[in-house]
């Protein structure tokens, strides 16, 4: 983990103020870019600037999966069909009623304005920040969970399997999860453009990574893959993430400025719901028998989001200057120093488990 990913956290708030003080200086830049969409029955759902980033965000975490190892969790799939659960079964929920219970009551009063648009649909403004939480908590695992898993000394196999599961559960239950969810939460959700988010920022670079690393590892072989394409591609992820930030924050800066407290009520739940799926799956873990090299990766894929994806949709379904984007970028403050502190919980507790041999 280089200087670069380990001051994610510095560099996010860095475009979170650079952001701020482009809307500031030019503020027609973001509403330019953003009107730059490819419409779907008159209306725009993909900005084409943010889809090129998001797609360079998304491409080298797709890349690196080694889908030859999903075969190889069938020799232990106890670790794989708890990850599932949690992420399918028990997480999506805890993030809905957490989310509602502080932004949609505790904290109502606090966030600001009591409306936001998009297309002509009026709804009420915490609405769209819980919207915003519920993408993130159905968008379980992305790869920087390779490095929380490595840092705690997990199994990465394991860790690379469910890395791989998880982006193929997404292209079926994402969707279909993310609609009921928004639909209790009672925001409107074209279903057209919510698989089209899944097939542009899942599918695409899912299928793109498959084949032109099935291509490499044929014509150039695995070690220049590993040592010159994947040490090239590396900053390429965090880089299209942060220019995306920009835009985004750009685009809210008005709002933060005028309420700066609205990104504290939402990291709030957020992370309350981040240290508490933490806590689940490591508790599970232990009563499960887990040993520490399959427990400690087991809950880090628990507690992580796939923000990349969140992001992506909610800026594709609710627009740049939405809430449901804004709570999904608060998600990307918070993830780094959260993982490094459960990182050292894992292992300080380290001999609350076995170890497996083979990991040891």
């Amino acid at each position: 983990m280089g200087l670069f990913e380990r001051q994610l956290t510095l560099w996010v708030g860095l475009c979170i103020l650079g952001g701020i003080g482009l809307g500031k200086v030019a503020p027609g830049l973001a509403q330019a870019l953003d009107g730059m969409a490819i419409h779907v029955n008159g209306a725009p759902v993909v900005s084409i600037p943010i889809a090129i980033c998001l797609f360079f965000m998304m491409y080298p975490i797709m890349v690196k999966i080694d889908f030859a190892e999903v075969v190889k969790a069938g020799r232990n799939p106890r670790p794989v069909l708890l990850t599932l659960v949690i992420n399918w079964g028990i997480k999506p929920f805890t993030m809905l009623g957490i989310s509602t219970l502080f932004l949609g009551t505790l904290f109502k009063d606090l966030l600001p304005g009591t409306e936001v648009v998009k297309e002509g649909s009026t709804v009420e403004l915490y609405r769209s920040y819980i919207a915003g939480t519920i993408l993130l908590g159905i968008a379980p695992c992305t790869a920087m969970v390779l490095v929380w898993s490595y840092l705690a000394k997990g199994n990465q196999g394991h860790t690379l399997v469910m890395v791989a599961v998880n982006s193929l559960t997404m292209l079926f239950l994402y969707g279909l999860l993310g609609g009921w969810l928004l639909g209790v939460n009672k925001m409107p959700v074209p279903w057209e453009a919510l698989l089209l988010s899944v097939g542009i920022y899942v599918a695409l670079p899912l299928l793109t990574g498959y084949y032109s690393r099935v291509w490499i590892m044929k014509t150039k072989g695995p070690e220049w893959f590993a040592k010159k394409f994947l040490n090239y591609l590396t900053p390429v992820s965090i880089i299209a993430l942060l220019a995306t930030l920009v835009l985004l924050f750009s685009f809210k800066g008005e709002t933060i400025l005028a309420n700066p407290l609205t990104i504290l009520w939402i990291a709030i739940p957020l992370t309350i719901q981040t240290l508490l799926i933490f806590a689940i799956t490591y508790a599970a873990a232990k009563g499960l028998k887990f040993s520490y090299e399959d427990a400690a990766p087991s809950a880090m894929i628990g507690a992580s989001n796939h923000f990349e994806v969140a992001i992506a949709t909610a800026v594709m379904l609710f627009g740049l200057n939405s809430g449901a984007a804004l709570a999904t970028v608060v998600g990307v403050l918070i993830e780094v120093p959260l993982m490094l502190l459960l990182v050292k919980v894992c292992q300080r507790t380290k001999g609350w488990f076995h170890s497996d041999p083979q990991e040891a």
